[in-house]
């Protein structure tokens, strides 16, 4: 695992289509439909220790394609005290299986959602690299507990594309 980057300030990362980037915050995707690490019902926000997971995040469920023909904004957020972000090591999670690219399991979804219950943010190895971490975040504790610090039209390198 890559360390954790802690220097006194703490940004996450995640990609979205642009005609969402005002409601990047909002959690209603996650809601809707569920995630890796939440059944539907939950608003979660699911972003990335980086720039470049943020990316692989996407590019794994849209494709690369996509990311070059469809316009996306990459956003950074501040989590103001990085102190309460709850840490989960590989060695935490129950099934080993659940860190690697496949449909989640109900089981799955219960286990993090209980994290996401009691702590504002989440920080979860990535599934799609292994050497990396995403960082989940519970709407419905973590208001005013994190901050916009940018966000820029993202630009695909298209030696990507083949």
């Amino acid at each position: 695992m890559n360390p954790l980057p802690w220097d006194g300030k703490w940004h996450a990362w995640r990609l979205d289509r642009e005609i969402y980037k005002d409601t990047w915050d909002s959690g209603v995707g996650a809601e809707r439909t569920g995630g890796r690490w939440n059944p539907p019902g939950r608003r979660v926000i699911y972003a990335s220790a980086d720039p470049s997971t943020a990316i692989l995040e996407v590019a794994a469920h849209v494709g690369f394609d996509s990311l070059d023909m469809v316009p996306h904004v990459l956003t950074c957020f501040e989590v103001l005290e990085p102190d309460i972000i709850r840490v989960v090591q590989p060695e935490d999670v129950p099934n080993p299986n659940w860190l690697i690219p496949s449909l989640p399991s109900p089981h799955q979804q219960q286990f993090a959602d209980e994290l996401l219950a009691l702590h504002p943010f989440v920080l979860i190895p990535s599934a799609v690299t292994r050497h990396s971490w995403n960082l989940l975040v519970s709407c419905d504790l973590a208001a005013d507990q994190f901050k916009l610090v940018s966000q820029e039209r993202f630009g695909l390198d298209t030696r990507l594309i083949k």
